[in-house]
């Protein structure tokens, strides 16, 4: 059930809210997670769905986080504002608004790039992952496994 709009004025900072409910833009190269490099999941800071790893997080130089792929499924829906042809990316369960998705991203991940606000996100680290994100914590260990 998507949480009422007063509740999430009160919940989320106006930059936040503006994003995820009004389709906003941060202002690029602002947002905490733009050069930010910890491992972990990051989430959809209105419903805590989750959407990124950072395994797949790369700098694409554009001033937001991007990424090659989602961890679970999110809505992609044709965006022609500002006279622009592009994909809008939407959580799948609280429909926030997360950014947008384009076709020149690395070749060798599969080409996509997904442009992602940093208000939309809330960063869990790959210690922390318990609860309802722990099959999350495998993708890490994995990781930590190749390194060795």
């Amino acid at each position: 059930m998507k949480e009422d709009q007063d509740a999430l004025k009160a919940r989320l900072t106006p930059e936040q809210y503006a994003v995820t409910q009004e389709a906003a833009t941060e202002r690029p190269f602002s947002g905490q997670y733009d050069a930010f490099d910890e491992p972990g999941i990051y989430v959809d800071v209105v419903s805590g769905e989750p959407l990124f790893s950072s395994l797949d997080k790369y700098d694409a130089g554009c001033g937001w986080p991007s990424f090659t792929k989602p961890i679970a499924p999110v809505k992609e829906k044709r965006d022609q504002r500002f006279g622009m042809e592009r994909v809008e990316v939407r959580s799948q369960e609280a429909d926030s608004h997360l950014g947008h998705v384009f076709t020149d991203g690395p070749a060798a991940a599969g080409g996509l790039r997904y442009c992602i606000n940093s208000a939309a996100l809330r960063f869990i680290p790959a210690q922390a992952l318990s609860g309802q994100y722990a099959a999350y914590r495998a993708l890490f260990e994995q990781e930590a496994d190749d390194g060795q």
